[in-house]
């Protein structure tokens, strides 16, 4: 649902598929020269997994591509995951729509 909508909202979105390492991930992110990653996970793994995909960006000279994320993420866990460098968290059941907005407004900033 999110690939489409954003695609709609006129973003280019290179979708991998479900399970995927962050070592997949990253180097994903590297050889298409991305602006943003955009991470779902409805395991509960998220407080490993997320933080590991910013880890390996940021080792790879990515530490300005935008990180958000989604899924089943309990409120205590997102200000941890944004001091590991996930800008912003879109809980379960968030209308597509708020993260189009998102992305609009932080790359008009940009």
């Amino acid at each position: 649902v999110i690939v489409q909508t954003l695609r709609d909202a006129g973003f280019e979105v290179i979708y991998t598929g479900i399970r995927q390492t962050p070592e997949m991930i990253a180097q994903t992110a590297l050889q298409e020269d991305v602006d943003a990653v955009g991470l779902s996970l409805l395991s509960g793994a998220h407080m490993t997994l997320f933080p590991k995909v910013a880890d390996l960006l940021k080792k790879n000279g990515m530490e300005d591509v935008l990180i958000f994320g989604g899924g089943i993420i309990p409120d205590e866990d997102v200000p941890k995951l944004k001091r590991k460098g996930i800008r912003a968290i879109f809980g379960s059941g968030t209308p597509t729509q708020n993260i189009v907005d998102y992305l609009n407004a932080y790359f008009k900033k940009k």
